[in-house]
């Protein structure tokens, strides 16, 4: 497992070769690291991708014609060495493909290649998902970067929100807490308002997910201090927000082309909510962003 870092006047950010993951973004005003840096005391990753599923799936297990697969949650890329493909003043360019381990589980030949760019004090993300074999190839991918809280010395968690970009009206769909499965229920959370404060007991009953929202752009503040993140995510089906337990200094924000199964039996790959689709050759592309200030 190596490193690489793309470097400027304002900024430095590091991702490992392990999962292609974002384990940095330092700021070097203020000196000041936004990441969180997987103190395994909560939780032992930094920014992992997901694919080729997102989310947890009934009895880890999924049908593609009839045969039956095993995925752990969020897919397997996250535990697989990328290949640094090309390093330049301002990108590095990732890939993986296919090897004898994945096709036990998802027997489908890809190439997921990610792209990050350093713009000033902004990063891109890309994903370019690739169908390299034959038929219909199905997928899901995700983010699932954690950024550290407080942003600055002083305060704690709960004086941090999260503002929409424009005012939502949304619910949020439950997770069986025991399962980590869609339980069918949901609970209003935003009523046309853009503003979500945190509180660690929205986080007892798992991640805040919404679907159908309208913003393409949210920003991690506070009125006491500063310091932000942003992240703008334009198309994005889905939204995940999430913490691991009550004093965990960290949010996840996790924007999402995919879902977590719901409680029952393992389903057909094809009849799995928010399954993406290409064709042989096709390639899937998405992008979100990260700034800080």
């Amino acid at each position: 497992m190596a490193t690489a870092y793309l470097e400027n006047e304002l900024v430095r950010v590091g991702v490992k070769s392990h999962g292609a993951e974002l384990c940095s973004f330092f700021k070097k005003d203020g000196h000041r690291e936004y990441l969180w840096q997987a103190d395994p005391e909560y939780w032992n990753r930094h920014a992992p991708v997901l694919f080729p599923i997102v989310g947890k799936l009934p009895q880890n297990q999924y049908l593609h014609q009839g045969q039956a697969y095993s995925l752990p949650q969020h897919g397997f890329a996250r535990d697989q060495e990328f290949e640094l493909l090309e390093q330049t003043q301002n990108q590095l360019v990732y890939e993986l493909t296919q090897n004898e381990e994945t096709l036990q589980h998802y027997p489908f030949h890809f190439s997921l290649r990610i792209l990050y760019t350093l713009h000033e004090q902004t990063l891109e993300v890309k994903w370019q998902v690739k169908h390299t074999g034959e038929g219909e190839m199905l997928f899901s991918i995700g983010a699932h970067p954690a950024f550290n809280l407080p942003l600055a010395p002083g305060g704690g968690f709960e004086d941090y929100y999260l503002e929409f970009s424009q005012p939502e009206i949304l619910a949020r769909h439950l997770l069986d807490q025991e399962q980590g499965l869609f339980n069918g229920l949901t609970e209003p959370v935003l009523d046309n308002m853009a503003l979500l404060p945190l509180r660690y007991e929205h986080y007892t009953k798992d991640a805040i997910v919404f679907k159908g929202f309208k913003s393409e752009r949210v920003t991690l503040k506070s009125d006491q201090y500063p310091h932000f993140v942003q992240m703008t995510f334009k198309n994005f089906p889905y939204l995940g927000i999430w913490t691991k337990r009550v004093g965990a200094p960290f949010l996840c924000i996790e924007p999402w082309y995919g879902l977590a199964g719901s409680v029952g039996e393992p389903v057909e790959l094809s009849q799995k909510e928010g399954m993406q689709s290409i064709g042989q050759g096709e390639t899937f592309e998405a992008a979100y962003t990260i700034a800080v200030g």
